[in-house]
């Protein structure tokens, strides 16, 4: 088994940053791209602003492999696909990552990696699946409520992030 996750970790805790809570984000209150909501799943209790500011990489990269890296299958996608298709699990959820992944391939779109997605992922050069995927990340950023707000800090993720994965590629 072979995996990139701790790079991809580390690349993508650059763009998620510290804490914040803005109030036009529809996550609230979130550190290190982690929200208040997903960490009192994961911990199975409720948590508070404090325990929030403590997050640390260490503390939320189980968080991050298990909910987000495995269920997109990351180490099964080739290099560099792994990376953009794990960024964007984190960013807009592992269903919307999945169904992008299988638009950029060209199969049908149910949300769900298998053998069919694969099969179109395995069948494309890497530095095009990566193209075509954050291709259609940011056309699906750029239909959001929110992309008056956050959009140019999102333009520019994909655009790193895009980099990021051909250069692992």
């Amino acid at each position: 088994m072979r995996t990139n996750f701790d790079v991809a970790l580390l690349k993508l805790l650059v763009h998620e940053g510290g804490f914040v809570n803005h109030p036009a984000d529809p996550g609230g209150m979130t550190n290190l791209g982690v929200t208040k909501k997903v960490w009192e799943e994961w911990r199975g209790q409720p948590v508070d602003e404090a325990e929030m500011r403590a997050l640390s990489p260490e503390k939320v990269a189980p968080l991050y492999k298990a909910k987000y890296w495995d269920m997109v299958q990351a180490d099964r996608l080739p290099h560099g696909v792994d990376m953009c298709v794990f960024d964007c699990a984190v960013n807009s959820g592992v269903k919307r990552a999945s169904k992008l992944l299988q638009r950029a391939v060209g199969v049908d779109d149910d949300g769900v990696i298998g053998r069919a997605t694969m099969a179109a992922v395995e069948a494309l050069n890497s530095e095009e699946v990566i193209d075509r995927f954050c291709a259609e990340r940011l056309t699906f950023l750029e239909s959001l409520p929110t992309f008056a707000t956050f959009g140019k800090g999102w333009t520019r993720r994909v655009a790193q992030v895009r980099e990021e994965s051909q250069i692992l590629a």
